[in-house]
């Protein structure tokens, strides 16, 4: 199984309480860029809180990040997406991962397309609404 969760109205601790209810081990974040007006979820600041509460944390936003020129479906077709998805299995193979974005709602987030590339490869993904 792999999760999503988009953390957009979540205050941190109650996000982690959802990942831990769920086994999540690590975080993998595909924000293109890390980054937020919420400082909890800076990528700095929340590496280091998951690491306080025993969860990995992995940035891929290089890789699988959004706002991509052309649209996401059109890079979806790149190298680098191919080898971000890769790289999420590979991290599957020894964590129990959920994939974080800022929207709350996944058909309002590139995380969308991630998930379903992942169903067609015969993973079961579930997003944390």
């Amino acid at each position: 199984m792999i999760y999503t969760i988009g953390y957009s109205g979540r205050k941190i601790d109650g996000l982690i309480s959802i990942l831990k209810e769920h086994g999540v081990t690590m975080v993998v974040d595909v924000r293109r860029w890390p980054t937020s007006k919420i400082d909890d979820y800076k990528r700095e600041k929340l590496e280091v809180k998951l690491a306080e509460m025993g969860l990995k944390y992995y940035w891929i936003g290089d890789k699988l990040g959004g706002y991509r020129s052309g649209g996401y479906e059109a890079y979806m077709n790149s190298r680098e997406f191919r080898e971000g998805i890769e790289k999420l299995v590979e991290l599957s193979k020894s964590n129990i991962i959920c994939i974080l974005c800022l929207e709350r709602k996944p058909q309002h987030c590139h995380r969308r397309f991630i998930a379903r590339v992942l169903e067609e490869m015969g993973f079961k993904v579930h997003h944390i609404t």
